[in-house]
């Protein structure tokens, strides 16, 4: 069987064809960095109208790259949640159009089973059950899964995301956008034990997160100390670690309340270098095993979302002939395959 995978949550356009015998065969991605740089943040209504200029043609490229043709299409996969509405409904409504045109099925992917999906396209893959570390700009989560589908949530953000934390104190440093990625690059020119962040929720119980509350203690650093390029490089590692630990401290806590030795880390933050070394570590420890995705697949990306998609309707889930999104989806309200 060979799936179609369309993504088009945010502020990426990702197209991408999986095989079931021969896996990946083509993905293409385009960013609309540049479209959002000036504002300093992504503005949907801009962001769903570039989804409608480029979803088509890279599409057609992905077919192209893969020499395939829509004959040799046997279903379409879309993001149908969580994301921007209006994003999602250009992949959806593109879609749910081309799989009805050439008399495919058609699948609704959900945007973070993709991702906790993503390490398995890597041939070092991680056998159910794992415990998962969700980390991007708008989720991070905990999830315990046994199998696809058997999701159990064990903690979860209460205000920013990690990745968001990272955009936004970037943007307080002046750090261009997007600011995350620029914020661990200067990281590594400074020294992470110079300024005293705190650990969020680390002090308490449960599996939870709370990010705000660091963003917020970067600020008053930010303000205080200036903007020279060492001091924003301290700032910019001593901040990291903070994140890094709290993850690390509730990733511990995680594996120990349910007993698994796998860990998988996905989302965009999982490309953050610092964050992937100290969970190695964390996990030679414990005498377990960590996986991941290649980078180009933590952020969002149509190959994940071909491969969620492949995954059920394999198993003969399929959509009816509506069009609809869902912007917010809990992960463990999906079905088991």
């Amino acid at each position: 069987m060979r799936v179609l995978g369309i993504e088009t949550s945010c502020d990426e356009t990702g197209i991408a064809i999986y095989d079931g015998e021969r896996g990946l065969l083509s993905h293409v991605l385009y960013s609309q960095i540049p479209l959002h740089a000036d504002y300093g943040g992504v503005v949907p209504e801009l962001a769903s109208r570039d989804h409608v200029r480029k979803t088509l043609p890279l599409i057609k490229q992905a077919l192209s790259e893969a020499g395939l043709t829509a004959a040799d299409i046997d279903g379409v996969a879309y993001t149908a949640g969580p994301g921007l509405a209006g994003a999602l409904l250009v992949g959806a409504t593109l879609g749910r159009s081309l799989a009805f045109a050439w008399q495919k099925p058609a699948l609704a992917v959900h945007h973070m089973e993709g991702h906790l999906l993503a390490p398995m396209l890597e041939e070092k893959s991680p056998q159910f059950p794992f415990l998962a570390l969700l980390v991007s700009g708008g989720h991070t989560q905990l999830v315990a899964v046994k199998g696809i589908g058997q999701y159990q949530l064990l903690g979860e953000s209460i205000d920013d995301a990690a990745g968001e934390a990272f955009d936004k104190t970037a943007k307080l440093m002046g750090l261009d956008y997007p600011g995350g990625p620029l914020l661990a690059k200067l990281a590594t020119q400074g020294d992470a034990t110079k300024y005293s962040f705190p650990r969020p929720m680390t002090d308490r119980p449960g599996l939870d997160f709370s990010f705000s509350g660091l963003k917020t203690a970067a600020s008053m650093v930010i303000q205080k100390e200036g903007n020279s390029v060492q001091v924003q490089a301290d700032i910019a590692a001593s901040f990291q670690q903070a994140v890094v630990d709290t993850l690390l401290i509730k990733c511990r806590r995680a594996l120990e309340q349910t007993g698994y030795k796998r860990l998988v880390i996905a989302g965009g933050v999982s490309a953050n270098e610092s964050l992937r070394q100290q969970l190695a570590a964390l996990m030679q420890s414990l005498k377990g095993e960590v996986y991941y995705p290649r980078k180009e697949f933590c952020t969002d990306n149509g190959a994940m979302i071909a491969f969620a998609g492949y995954q059920r309707l394999k198993a003969g889930q399929q959509q009816d002939l509506s069009i609809g999104v869902t912007p917010r989806w809990p992960l463990e309200l999906l079905p088991a395959i």
